[in-house]
């Protein structure tokens, strides 16, 4: 039989892996008798590890909630992980970064020398964008009450920056990450419409509102349908050219362009498949060839086909001719001084 200590400790770990145990096969696990296992219970319960036993004939036994955090036990799998967790939290833009460098030094702290040497050697460094601008950050505080609004579907109302807005009254759907910046994805009541907002634009109001069914997102996956919000969007929902949190339709939700023509450039195809992200290019010869590409909006697509700077032969659809006319009276008025159409 297992030393007492080691004992204990084997049973935390069994009791950490899985909700419930019954005693039985607690006793078979440890190789113990259901006595024992009761008294290693008890000795827990006085170091503070809140166990709720259920009596009868199949009695078992439950590691509850407590009002404080115990000492936790973890395998090298699940303390590597969590290790990494930590040391990448600064990534994900919720405001959490000092919290989780001082959780990472106690995680390190207790870690044999094995662990802590595969820690140390993944790095994480947080890149800035281009001109030295950072992501805005989400309050820790924001995100939680935006989770909890999520999954309790209750209705939210927030103050939406900039200052002055009015006040906004939504059916949280789900709070998602994309590039370092938090979204919640809601339907707008007010609107009559999906909305996606930015989580560090949102100061939550108190109460929440009344429970509500959830509506199917367009297209039936998140994923599709952020990514299709986000096409064609400077910086995301908010910002210019994307949808952003006061506007932009439903979209179609498939996570493909909602916009999407075919056009011929008199451009080498080497030179534009560089810079067509996913677009698709066909060589037609030595200096010509046909693009097809996606965009949020008609003008927007229109505006990424004319920054390759060549001769451009519009094939379809009739919408991304109509945008290039449009553009081309902006870009006239511009260059005459004269206010934009």
């Amino acid at each position: 039989m297992p030393k007492t200590s080691a004992r204990l400790l084997s049973l935390l770990s069994l009791l950490q892996a899985r909700r419930d145990w019954p005693g039985a096969l607690l006793a078979e696990r440890l190789d113990v008798s259901p006595r024992t296992v009761r008294r290693d219970v008890d000795r827990l319960r006085e170091l503070g590890y809140p166990i709720v036993a259920a009596k009868g004939p199949d009695g078992g036994y439950r590691l509850g909630a407590g009002t404080r955090l115990p000492p936790l036990l973890f395998d090298d799998e699940q303390a590597v992980a969590l290790a990494v967790a930590l040391r990448t939290a600064a990534a994900t833009g919720a405001g959490i970064e000092e919290a989780a460098a001082r959780a990472l030094n106690t995680v390190r702290q207790v870690m044999p020398a094995r662990l802590r040497h595969r820690i140390d050697a993944f790095q994480v460094t947080a890149v800035e964008q281009s001109g030295g601008r950072r992501e805005p950050q989400a309050d820790s505080g924001v995100l939680l009450a935006l989770s909890a609004a999520v999954r309790a579907c209750e209705e939210l109302r927030f103050d939406y920056a900039p200052a002055g807005s009015p006040p906004r009254r939504v059916q949280p759907h789900h709070l998602v990450v994309r590039g370092g910046r938090w979204y919640l994805v809601a339907w707008d009541l007010d609107r009559d419409d999906w909305r996606v907002f930015r989580a560090d634009r949102i100061t939550p109001r108190t109460p929440t509102g009344p429970r509500f069914t959830p509506r199917e997102l367009p297209g039936g996956s998140v994923a599709g349908f952020v990514t299709g919000r986000f096409r064609g969007a400077a910086d995301g929902p908010g910002g210019s050219g994307g949808p952003g949190g006061s506007g932009g339709g439903s979209g179609s939700g498939s996570g493909d362009w909602p916009c999407r023509g075919e056009v011929i450039l008199d451009l080498n195809a080497a030179d534009v498949s560089r810079f067509a992200r996913d677009g698709v290019v066909e060589e037609l010869g030595p200096d010509r060839c046909r693009l097809v590409l996606g965009s949020w909006s008609w003008p927007a697509l229109a505006a990424t086909v004319g920054m390759f700077d060549a001769g451009i032969e519009v094939v379809g659809p009739p919408e991304l001719t109509a945008a290039f006319r449009v553009l081309a009276r902006r870009y006239a008025s511009a260059a005459d001084g004269a206010d934009g159409v």
